[in-house]
């Protein structure tokens, strides 16, 4: 055999190889390749999509704060309003019970001197009357003298 021959020789078993190899060998490897390369790309979409989720999410998060903090602001002020409310519809009762406390207690007032009016009136006429006995020596009838006695209390 000759060099030639050889060189040729080698030359067909180094094509079978790389036929071979195309044909058996590289399609495992290259698909292998691109499940890796599709898997890479497919993490890195979601990494981006779960990303711009995170600042969505934040976003609705931090909406959602402001509105609970304005709706809290506006709750403690309606209860700050109610509470003003009733401490003024208190204050309301409290004078108008105290107003009917001094209409009750002028009517028990007037009451009062009325009957001492009356309690008076009758303890003047009694010594009136005393002091008329004493005058005169001699006892005067309440009895006979009723007209009299009444006549007296009314002037007093």
């Amino acid at each position: 055999m000759s060099i030639n021959a050889t060189f040729f020789a080698q030359l067909a078993v180094l094509f079978m190889l790389v036929l071979f190899t195309m044909k058996f060998v590289w399609p495992p490897i290259a698909k292998a390749l691109d499940e890796r390369a599709q898997k890479i790309a497919d993490g890195l979409a979601a990494a981006d999509k779960a990303k711009s989720e995170l600042a969505s999410a934040n976003k609705r998060v931090e909406a959602e704060l402001v509105t609970s903090r304005n709706e809290t602001a506006a709750r403690l002020a309606d209860a700050e309003r109610r509470g003003q409310a009733l401490v003024e519809e208190a204050k309301a009762r409290a004078v108008e019970e105290g107003n009917k406390i001094i209409v009750a207690a002028k009517a028990e007032a007037e009451r009062q001197s009325v009957t001492a009016r009356e309690v008076l009136r009758e303890q003047v006429a009694a010594l009136a009357i005393k002091g008329a006995e004493q005058i005169l020596r001699k006892e005067v009838n309440a009895g006979v003298h009723a007209d009299l006695l009444s006549r007296l209390k009314a002037e007093l």
